[in-house]
């Protein structure tokens, strides 16, 4: 008799501890809308911090920054809305693309970033405690897949006039001029 109370305790535990770890996963902070073979929006959920930048990193090794501003900054994300206003081509050569998602309480350099995620290019999963940023960060990680069929992207070494953002270089600068002409308000 002890028995089998024993193992109805443990599986009670179990399922408690089942239970307890599924209302543990958070949210996402954003999500990814598909609207062309090779283009996508990214949509910010409600409640995330009000800045954000966005990055890129490609199965062939290529970082993109797709919020490039004049001033190199993150820029104004209103939840539910394109970030930028606009839909990111991705550039179907290069493969399925790691999307890093940077949200942030205040304007942050872009610069910091894209060296942090140069050195951090190995890595399987980046999250905020892995960089040194100022302020309240958040990173969310989502990927993307283009598909063959869309319009070919001339010139992907990503200077930023076909839509497809900056690459960072090695030093963790852009080359392009991806977003500069936007203007985000703040």
């Amino acid at each position: 008799m002890k028995r089998w109370t024993g193992l109805l305790v443990v599986a009670a535990l179990c399922g408690v501890a089942c239970d307890g770890k599924k209302s543990t996963d958070r949210p996402a902070r954003a999500q990814l809308r598909k609207t062309g073979p090779t283009t996508v929006e990214v949509i910010p959920s409600e409640g995330q911090l009000p800045y954000c930048m966005l990055y890129t990193v490609s199965e062939k090794g290529v970082i993109r920054q797709l919020t490039l501003t004049r001033e190199n900054r993150s820029i104004r994300c209103d939840a539910n809305k394109p970030v930028a206003h606009t839909s990111f081509r991705i550039p179907y050569q290069e493969g399925k693309v790691r999307m890093y998602i940077f949200f942030s309480n205040e304007r942050i350099p872009a610069g910091p970033v894209a060296q942090q995620l140069y050195e951090l290019r190995g890595q399987e999963r980046i999250n905020a405690m892995d960089l040194r940023l100022p302020g309240q960060v958040f990173v969310e990680t989502l990927e993307f897949t283009p598909e063959e069929g869309g319009s070919a992207v001339p010139g992907t070494a990503g200077d930023g006039a076909d839509g497809t953002g900056a690459s960072v270089l090695s030093d963790g600068g852009t080359a392009g001029g991806g977003l500069g002409a936007m203007e985000d308000g703040s």
